[in-house]
């Protein structure tokens, strides 16, 4: 049996090569798994972990290779802390809305056996008239015994309707909450835009349509060193900054997102051409000096990004149409590093 060490050293570049798509393609195979668990979080570390096997060639150093290893650990570790968080919260709406459909079934119970006396009492009533002989005391038993069913039946009426009331009232309170959490659940927190389940979901429904659309990909330069230097806060602050110009360089229709860190993700009912279009806006009016705080004074920071697209084609995956924007997006990167 060959050792890798002399294996490496016979094949050379042909056993690295292996050894890199082998490692990509377990990356894949953790996202894929992850997003199929549990799609509403697993999309967003699928994405990450595509990410981290986009930067991996041949001349990835040693260092590259571990610091991959060490963020696919914490995108998993993420992963499977936000899944447990998911389902919990899951379990707890759907507890609620069982109890709130346990408490009207009682509710109801309750009425119908104590209405049920009241009516076998009626049945009471009219057996002992009919025993009776006089003529007067069976008309005043029966007028009597008919006003008091009558109340009975409005009465009923009246609180059958009351507890359908109550009940459509706590659906409807429990249905806005539910559309409250879904729209949150939609949404970037630090940014309002989009988060990245809302814009894949948002790309499935056009892929299902085979609608045609693009995607734009844009990622921050030197983010990273922005908050090494000011502090997350100053970070956070420009991504917000940043985040609202970019929504405003957009029509409402158009679907803007934050997939994760300082990557931003656009998705257009457009062609190619369109998005060219917008490119040229963003840098134009998006891209550029912003003033954040960094302690107690304040910093001018030059925004510039690479940007990446991909119209639609027949065929197309989402992984697909992800994966030829985000390799347009790094040669974009790699080409501003040359220049």
């Amino acid at each position: 049996m060959i050792s890798i060490k002399k294996l490496i050293e016979q094949a050379g570049a042909e056993a690295l090569q292996a050894t890199l798509d082998s490692y990509r393609s377990v990356l894949a195979a953790i996202g894929d798994s992850a997003a199929q668990a549990c799609p509403q979080v697993g999309n967003t570390m699928r994405q990450n972990l595509l990410n981290l096997q986009a930067v991996l060639s041949p001349e990835s150093t040693p260092d590259l290779l571990h610091q991959t290893g060490q963020q696919a650990e914490a995108e998993i570790t993420q992963w499977g802390s936000s899944a447990a968080d998911y389902f919990r919260q899951r379990a707890g709406e759907a507890k609620e809305l069982m109890m709130i459909l346990a408490n009207a079934a009682e509710l109801a119970g309750e009425r119908d056996q104590r209405y049920h006396r009241q009516v076998h009492e009626f049945t009471g009533r009219l057996q002992a008239i009919a025993d009776l002989d006089d003529l007067r005391l069976i008309r005043d038993s029966l007028v009597k015994s008919a006003i008091d069913l009558r109340a009975c039946a409005e009465a009923m009426a009246d609180e059958s309707q009351k507890a359908v009331a109550r009940l459509r009232a706590d659906v409807k309170a429990y249905q806005t909450r539910l559309d409250d959490a879904e729209r949150l659940a939609g949404q970037d927190p630090l940014t309002g835009l989009d988060n990245r389940r809302r814009v894949e979901a948002a790309i499935e429904y056009r892929l299902e349509r085979q609608q045609p659309f693009s995607i734009l990909l844009l990622d921050l330069n030197g983010f990273k060193e922005l908050n090494d230097s000011c502090g997350h806060l100053a970070g956070d602050e420009l991504l917000k900054l940043f985040s609202a110009e970019l929504k405003s360089a957009f029509r409402a229709s158009d679907i803007v997102g934050r997939s994760g860190g300082d990557e931003f993700i656009i998705v257009l009912d457009t062609g190619i051409e369109e998005v060219h279009a917008h490119m040229e806006r963003i840098s134009r009016w998006v891209l550029g000096d912003y003033t954040v705080r960094a302690g107690d004074s304040s910093r001018k920071v030059t925004v510039s990004a690479a940007m990446g697209t991909a119209a639609w084609q027949p065929g197309d995956s989402l992984r697909t149409l992800l994966e030829r924007a985000d390799a347009a997006m790094y040669r974009a990167k790699r080409a501003q590093k040359q220049s």
